[in-house]
């Protein structure tokens, strides 16, 4: 049970890695892991973690560590993951398919049931089964499917314009992926994406590395 709703985002965003690491280890069979195996694995020192995990209530014992199972499922319902989340995608370009055809999503509890876009060359085609349909009717097929969370992957110049749709449509979460900040009201999440940034980390570290 969490112990307080106020909780630093960087300790949320620690969260999913804790979870995929325990993923692992149930694939493996391994019931317990203390605190400094667990560091061992992720990089975050053994002492983060017990501070992380603090945050959300006792998980683990001394002398005994976490039962794999038991903190795995704990983090599913720290993350919600427990919940079905509809999703559409707006912008079926390329980066929309990719997200589309993607079963992870669906797997983690996400489930894309419909693209949208405005070029009429690909309304009507499907992408893993799911449809591409006309952008003029998106508003409408949220609201009659009472879809949680909209996808962003258009360019920049269209973003605000199709976020300020999903919002007065009601959605509730963001996934943008367009490179560029939206304006949204407080009780919309949004999450950004910045895929450019990423690299250009990546590129940072290459130079440092090579000069």
């Amino acid at each position: 049970m969490e112990k307080s709703n106020k909780v630093s985002i960087t300790v949320i965003r620690r969260l999913p890695k804790y979870y995929r690491y325990l993923a692992d280890l149930m694939e493996k069979g391994t019931n317990r892991i203390s605190s400094q195996e667990l560091s061992n694995m992720t990089g975050f020192t053994a002492s983060q973690i017990r501070q992380d995990l603090n945050n959300f209530g006792g998980f683990g014992q001394q002398g005994y560590g976490y039962n794999v199972e038991d903190l795995y499922n704990q983090l599913r319902k720290i993350l919600g993951l427990e919940t079905l989340y509809h999703a559409v995608i707006g912008g079926a370009g390329n980066l929309g398919q990719a997200i589309a055809n993607f079963k992870g999503f669906e797997d983690a509890g996400f489930k894309v049931v419909s693209l949208f876009d405005k070029n009429p060359n690909i309304v009507g085609l499907k992408i893993r089964d799911i449809e591409v349909r006309d952008s003029n009717t998106m508003i409408d097929y949220i609201k009659e499917h009472k879809i949680d969370i909209g996808i962003i992957t258009t360019p920049k110049e269209s973003a605000q314009g199709l976020a300020d749709k999903f919002i007065s449509a009601g959605v509730k979460g963001i996934w943008n992926f367009a490179p560029t900040d939206l304006d949204a009201p407080d009780d919309v999440i949004v999450e950004n994406v910045r895929l450019n940034e990423s690299l250009f980390i990546l590129s940072y570290f290459l130079k440092r590395d090579f000069e």
